[in-house]
């Protein structure tokens, strides 16, 4: 089994409970402006996509343009949602207590999304000077910008990292970078990343025997 020298963690859905919080404000304030979807549908559809690609979509259905500060409505209604009842994904603390190697976060979030939520989570210490926002770049993910801007500053090559995701198009953008990719499944519905990433799993307790 390859031993990898370096760990990079997608955050949402990964390291923190954040996607149905997230989803479901995006689903309500896609609604009120004619969106007409449900939980389901954001699920589906924006999970793993950053604002702009989810304005988009939500334009499409609405059959309008939408205003500029619609990502800052979106913000503060989910910043004030996450306070309420973020959580730390199910045994991830474990594991990063327990690893011996050197590890990271890089996201699609803003900067100051992925460091209140690992504060809210008490994870904020693990990742000090290690925050990698897809904002920093402005690339996103499927490109694989972040992740390979993450393993260059924590000093490694693509081929000795692992990226931790838990979306397709977080999938996506670490094989594009040459990375190995673990799929955190626990979530994955549509049953998408199986195939597709270098492995998978259902339970953060069998992480640490994968990497």
């Amino acid at each position: 089994m390859k031993r990898y020298k370096c760990i990079i963690f997608d955050c949402d859905g990964v390291l923190v409970d954040s996607e149905p919080i997230s989803i479901q404000v995006l689903v309500d304030l896609s609604n009120e402006y004619g969106a007409n979807i449900d939980f389901n549908y954001g699920m589906k559809h924006f999970k793993g996509s950053f604002f702009t690609a989810c304005k988009r979509m939500i334009s499409e259905l609405a059959g309008k343009e939408l205003p500029d500060l619609i990502e800052d409505e979106y913000r503060e209604r989910s910043f004030e949602a996450f306070k309420k009842d973020m959580k730390p994904v199910e045994g991830v603390k474990d594991v990063l207590q327990n690893l011996d190697r050197p590890f990271c976060v890089a996201s699609s979030g803003p900067e100051d999304k992925i460091a209140l939520n690992l504060g809210l989570t008490g994870l904020l210490p693990f990742f000090e000077n290690k925050i990698f926002s897809c904002y920093k770049i402005q690339k996103w993910k499927p490109d694989p910008a972040v992740f390979l801007w993450a393993a260059e500053t924590m000093g490694f090559k693509p081929e000795d990292c692992v990226v931790i995701e838990d979306s397709l198009s977080g999938v996506r953008a670490a094989k594009a970078g040459g990375f190995d990719v673990f799929g955190y499944v626990a979530h994955d519905y549509n049953n998408e990343l199986k195939g597709i990433a270098t492995d998978t799993f259902d339970s953060m307790s069998k992480l640490l025997k994968m990497i």
